[in-house]
């Protein structure tokens, strides 16, 4: 089981000259500091319009700046929105070639097609398309990366013969994941041949059936890329404290927090009738327990909060499902003070992460002596 940081980059009201800046300096030194602990890899996302539930618009800048701070962390997408309105596949291309080369061959590809309305609606995208965008934007991309000269004339897209440059530093190129939210989506994955980017928080028992399904089917895919990513990632949140009864109580905090802002996001479907968006996605589970950023009713299911105790049992029951990474929420409106966010990382990495390392992992023993 490997360990992963997850970004929304939540910016709380009222936003100020400085606001923002906080909060990225902070994520920014959560990562390194992580890069230190040991940890894989840190993602973000691509969303626009999300008032304090995103001020990520740009995560090939936030990675990039991540890359230059940190020796051996991995930078992911969490994901690209792969529709034309919102990014073009040359460019697409080409940021992600550069941001390869600026880490060192770093760099995790996450894809997928955005769920609110209120973002596809802002760029003027029809969400009955986007399925069919994401499908051939992820199979060209593996071939802009690593032909000399390409041309291409498709349903959404075209381009006459040119050589894209340059070309990413892993060979033959970066890893490529799908976001997973609404049911199905692992197939998709699956038939790809592209990991399972997790982002909803779903129970053991429903993980554990997406990730055998998922597991049947690329055994026999046709992979848009050069190779098979067979990965599968979940996402959780994460407060590690000694104390287990003010681990949970403060991570209850978070993850109350990040619920009442998810719970208010205008879902596709809610807006536009369209069986291309067949769920709300993550909303559902979490609109049951966004009462306030307050409530919170004990410690759900699977949650890595409380003391390391907890957590690994929790932990463990996500290695069972089959799931080979964990990708941590930290905090949302920063509603945790952030040393007590750096202190639970180091927490968690000294108590947490030697229980789920295999024999010679150096890096990963390292930080757990820490």
């Amino acid at each position: 089981m490997k360990f992963g940081l997850f970004y929304e980059i939540s910016v709380p009201r009222p936003w100020t000259r400085e606001s923002e800046k906080t909060v990225y300096d902070r994520c920014l030194e959560q990562v390194k500091l992580a890069d230190e602990l040991g940890f894989e890899s840190v993602f973000a996302v691509e969303h626009h319009f999300l008032e304090e539930y995103s001020h990520c618009p740009a995560p090939e800048l936030f990675l990039t700046a991540c890359a230059m701070i940190t020796k051996r962390i991995r930078v992911g997408h969490g994901i690209i929105v792969c529709v034309p309105e919102f990014n073009h596949p040359i460019k697409i291309a080409e940021r992600n070639a550069v941001l390869d080369i600026l880490s060192g061959g770093r760099l995790e590809v996450g894809t997928g097609r955005s769920a609110t309305w209120t973002e596809l609606g802002g760029f003027r995208a029809n969400p009955d398309e986007t399925k069919k965008t994401w499908d051939e934007f992820v199979r060209c991309l593996p071939q802009m990366w690593t032909q000399e000269r390409y041309s291409y004339q498709g349903r959404s897209w075209s381009m006459p013969q040119r050589t894209i440059i340059p070309k990413p530093y892993q060979k033959p190129h970066p890893p490529m994941w799908v976001a997973v939210t609404s049911p199905g989506t692992e197939i998709d994955a699956a038939e790809r041949g592209m990991g399972s980017l997790g982002l909803t928080f779903g129970g053991f028992k429903e993980q554990e059936q997406k990730v055998n399904t998922y597991r049947k089917i690329i055994r026999n895919c046709e992979p848009v890329g050069k190779f098979v990513n067979e990965k599968v990632a979940t996402v959780n949140f994460l407060y590690c404290h000694n104390d287990d009864a003010e681990g949970v109580k403060t991570g209850l905090r978070l993850t109350g927090t990040f619920n009442y802002l998810a719970s208010q996001l205008l879902a596709a479907r809610e807006a536009y009738p369209t069986k291309s968006y067949p769920s709300l996605g993550l909303l559902p589970s979490l609109r049951q327990e966004a009462s306030g950023p307050g409530d919170a009713s004990g410690a759900p299911e699977g949650i890595a909060i409380g003391n390391p105790a907890r957590i690994i049992k929790a932990i463990k029951a996500w290695e069972s499902t089959g799931a080979d990474q964990i990708n941590f929420l930290l905090n949302a409106l920063e509603t945790v003070p952030q040393e007590q966010v750096l202190n639970s990382l180091r927490l968690f990495a000294k108590e947490v992460m030697p229980h789920f390392q295999k024999s010679g992992d150096s890096a990963t023993a390292a930080a757990g002596g820490r």
